[in-house]
């Protein structure tokens, strides 16, 4: 017999997006039901950000010792893979118990690990219990996309989903798609061992500044990664246990042999089985049709995270959370504002960033901005670490409000949040150019960057011309 609950909040979905708004609602005295099909934590911790990051560590420490050298210390890298992946594996295993359904349900939520489907416009199955809650939280999440391409459907290939589970290390990897998580695998595994070959139909990094993602090519190259930008794949094969893959950039026609391919174009929202037609909720290939407050085309049902087609990011996810916590259990009208979200590629270097791109910028402004610069080749501690390779960009008007940041350099993820905060803020570029940096920090490309804004006028010939007139009054 289906059992019918009534909650305040059924959430669908243990993904980051889904726990902060179950973790939330739940502390703050509301019922929670939530639902979730497959493992609690969701991509994040069990194929996203956690492994890649852990393996990605253990990738830099071995490159970092590889390039002791150029800092008068000799030291080798001998890796063991099998110990890297039971670190990766280890680093999921510490968090999980944050995310278990033991730890849900001691904060009180209702937790279900079944399938979700609508029924109606107010209610879901999920295994034998029948939901009818006030409001609806779709935190699905997505998954990676598959290209239709001949021959991949019968070739073994790798997504974020299986790599992390490899017991031996690719002798030659070919990684499919140059966007984020192709270019952090890409590096990770040529760094621990592997030939690296990557395959992009554009460029690298396509939504960053040019300019910044060119400082991450050199490194890549550098670090003997093989790259075909502006090549498609038209077909793949296994031939022989080796994968082979065909592709054409502009009349040349070429094949990349590999042991194994990482697919790694994109991600597709988590939306089969939900019935949302049925559920009166509109969403398209792209994902959950939703408004700026993430209220769905269903007045009692919202939707968060990857599952809106939106930017793709955990810290997205629980932004989200809070808009949605704001308006269902307490009636605040709350509205997602994305320009302010920063992105973060975790390469080496790593490549941030916030606001518009120059490009965005003009393409807005036209030539009313001004680009300000940085190169890490100027700041002390990047040369006291022997990594001067980076460079930080701000956008602003003439008038010094900032449209937009970014960085590609070590510990950019961290060098990029004065400015996050200084454009969520409102706060004009003066604000950075004035504050006191301690030394030697890297955080001083900031200061530097937001200081020329002054450098016209303050070294202008109207300043010394000031300066000579107030010489007479001495």
């Amino acid at each position: 017999m289906s059992e019918v609950l009534k909650p305040d909040l059924c959430v669908i979905g243990a993904g980051s997006a889904g726990l902060s708004v179950a973790a939330g609602a739940v502390q703050m005295g509301a019922s929670v039901v939530l639902i979730e099909k497959g493992k609690m934590g969701g991509d994040c911790l069990n194929t996203g950000c956690v492994p890649s990051k852990s393996l990605l560590a253990a990738a830099h420490r071995a490159a970092s010792a590889r390039a002791s050298h150029t800092l008068g210390v000799a030291l080798s890298a001998n890796v063991d893979f099998i110990a890297v992946q039971r670190h990766v594996q280890s680093v999921i295993e510490d968090i999980a118990p944050h995310d278990s359904v033991e730890r849900f349900e001691g904060l009180g939520v209702k937790v279900i690990k079944a399938e979700a489907k609508f029924i109606d416009a107010t209610k879901l199955q999920a295994g034998s219990h029948t939901i009818i809650p006030r409001r609806y939280v779709i935190a699905s999440g997505s998954h990676p996309a598959v290209p239709p391409l001949p021959g991949l459907a019968s070739a073994p290939y790798l997504t974020n989903e299986t790599i992390f589970n490899l017991t031996i290390l690719p002798s030659h990897l070919i990684v499919l798609g140059g966007g984020p998580i192709g270019c952090e695998l890409a590096q990770a595994f040529r760094a621990l061992g592997s030939q690296v070959t990557l395959i992009e139909m554009a460029r690298l990094l396509p939504k960053d500044d040019p300019q910044l993602v060119d400082v991450l090519r050199r490194r890549l190259i550098d670090d003997g990664v093989l790259l075909h930008e502006a090549a498609a794949a038209t077909a793949v094969s296994n031939k022989n246990n080796s994968i082979e893959v065909a592709c054409k950039a502009g009349d040349k026609e070429f094949v990349v042999s590999g042991s194994q391919l990482l697919v790694a174009v994109g991600r597709r929202p988590s939306l089969e089985g939900l019935n949302l037609a049925a559920a009166n909720i509109a969403a398209t290939a792209k994902g959950v049709t939703v408004d700026a407050r993430l209220r769905t085309t269903n007045p009692k049902a919202f939707a968060i995270g990857d599952c809106c087609g939106g930017p793709q990011f955990t810290h997205v996810a629980g932004y989200h959370a809070g808009i949605v916590v704001r308006q269902a259990l307490f009636r605040l009208p709350a509205k997602a504002d994305h320009t302010t979200i920063p992105w973060v590629t975790y390469t080496s270097p790593e490549l941030a960033q916030v606001g518009l791109t120059e490009a965005e910028a003009r393409a807005k402004f036209g030539d009313d901005v001004r680009v300000l610069t940085a190169a890490f080749a100027e700041n002390d501690r990047a040369r006291t670490e022997g990594d001067t390779g980076g460079l930080l960009k701000a956008i602003v008007t003439p008038r010094g409000k900032i449209l937009g940041a970014g960085i590609a350099g070590s510990h950019a993820g961290e060098l990029i949040q004065p400015w996050v905060l200084a454009i969520s803020q409102g706060l004009k570029v003066g604000a950075l150019a004035t504050m006191v940096a301690p030394y030697p920090t890297l955080g001083e490309v900031t200061k530097r960057a937001a200081g020329s804004f002054y450098t016209p006028t303050l070294f202008g010939a109207r300043t010394k011309a000031l300066v000579r007139f107030l010489r007479l009054f001495d």
